[in-house]
C-alpha cells in the first residue's frame, strides 16, 4: 500500500521537516503544486481533493479554509495548526495519550496534530489526573522553554537575521504574559483538568529543543502521594511506548543538569521526575524536540498510523 501525500504549507519550517521525513519513503508518494499555483484557489481545491492525504502546515483560518474545500470522502487529513485541538469531531493527534488513542486515529478521518507546548504538559497531566493523583480541579502551572524555530518566520529572523527590525540579542525572554497562549485550551482539556493551568513559556537563544515543567506540592495532594506514587504513574502509563520515555529515578536524582537540546533530532518525548523527598516536592520535566514530537515527527507518526505504516518508519 502507498499513499499520495501533499502537503499544504510546505515550504514552512514544519512543512519542511515533514516533506524531510518523507521524501526517502517508498510507501509515500509527495504531490507538490508548482510555485506559480500555490496561491491559486482552484489549483489547491484540485489538489486537496486528489490525493489520499492533506497536511495542513498553515496558521488558523488558512487551515480552515483548506478543509472546507475537501468534497471528496476520501481524503484523510492531519492539521498542524490550533483550529481543531479541541474539536470533538477530530481525533487528538498523541497516540500516547491512552491505551486507545493510537485506535482512535487509526479509524478517522480527521487529526489534529498536538502543539508541542501542549503535548509535553499533557503527557505528564492526563496520567496523573487520570489515575488520580492530580485532582481534576488542582491548580496547575506550567513552566517551559523552547527554541525560536517553533516560532515562525519573524521570530526565526529576530535571533537570526541582525538586519531585521524585530532583531535581539536577548538570551531568552518569556512570552504570552497576558495568559492567554493558544495552547492553553488543548492542554485543559487532554490534560483532564476541569480548572484553567497557569502557563508560562519562555523562548531561548537556540534554534531547536524544549523543556516543559509541571511543579507538584506533594504534600498539598489530597492523597499526599510520593515520588514513587508519582513515577510509577508515568512509568506504568507509557511502558512499552515507542517514542516517549520515563527515566528512572536514580538517573533522575543523579542528575545536576537537563538541556533543552538534548532530544533534538530524535521523535522521542522525555520525562524525568526531580524530587526532594524530605520536602515532599517533585518537578515532572518534559524534554522533545520542539519539531520533533512536538510538531512534524509527531505528524509523521500519526500518517503511519493512519494507513497501517509501520509506526516508527521515517522516525
Amino acid at each position: 500500500m502507498s499513499a499520495r501525500v501533499f502537503i499544504d504549507g510546505e515550504v514552512g519550517t514544519t512543512g519542511l521537516q515533514i516533506r524531510a521525513r518523507l521524501k526517502d519513503r517508498s510507501d509515500i508518494e509527495i504531490i507538490s503544486l508548482s510555485e506559480k499555483n500555490r496561491k491559486d484557489a482552484g489549483a489547491r481545491r484540485d489538489m486537496l481533493n486528489s490525493v489520499d492525504l492533506a497536511i495542513l502546515c498553515l496558521p488558523d483560518d488558512a487551515a480552515r479554509e483548506a478543509v472546507s474545500m475537501i468534497e471528496n470522502n476520501h481524503v484523510k487529513v492531519i492539521d498542524a495548526s490550533t483550529a481543531y485541538r479541541v474539536d470533538k469531531n477530530w481525533a487528538y493527534g498523541f497516540p500516547e495519550l491512552n491505551s486507545d488513542q493510537a485506535s482512535v486515529i487509526a479509524n478517522s478521518k480527521r487529526v489534529s496534530n498536538p502543539g508541542c507546548y501542549a503535548v509535553a504538559s499533557i503527557s505528564v497531566l492526563n496520567p496523573l489526573v487520570s489515575s488520580g493523583v492530580l485532582p481534576a480541579d488542582h491548580g496547575v502551572t506550567i513552566n517551559a522553554i523552547s527554541g525560536y524555530s517553533g516560532g515562525g518566520k519573524q521570530l526565526i529572523a529576530s535571533f537570526e537575521d541582525q538586519t531585521a527590525d524585530n532583531y535581539t540579542e536577548a538570551p531568552y525572554f518569556a512570552y504570552g504574559l497576558s495568559l492567554q497562549h493558544k495552547h492553553v485550551p488543548e492542554i485543559q482539556k487532554h490534560g483532564l483538568l476541569t480548572k484553567r493551568p497557569l502557563f508560562v513559556p519562555s523562548v531561548g537563544r537556540f534554534a531547536q529543543g524544549m523543556i516543559v515543567q509541571v511543579p507538584l506540592q506533594l504534600w498539598d495532594l489530597p492523597t499526599a502521594p510520593s515520588v514513587k506514587d508519582v513515577h510509577g504513574v508515568l512509568a506504568s502509563h507509557y511502558a512499552g511506548c515507542n517514542y516517549v520515555k520515563v527515566a528512572d529515578l536514580a538517573t533522575s536524582s543523579e542528575m545536576g543538569q537537563l538541556q533543552p537540546e538534548d532530544a533534538n533530532g530524535t521523535n522521542e518525548l522525555r520525562l524525568f521526575v526531580f524530587a526532594n523527598e524530605d520536602e515532599e516536592q517533585a518537578v515532572v520535566m518534559a524534554q522533545l524536540d520542539n519539531l520533533g514530537k512536538g510538531a512534524s515527527g509527531s505528524c509523521v507518526q500519526n500518517l503511519n498510523i493512519m494507513f497501517g505504516f509501520d509506526e516508527m518508519a521515517g522516525l
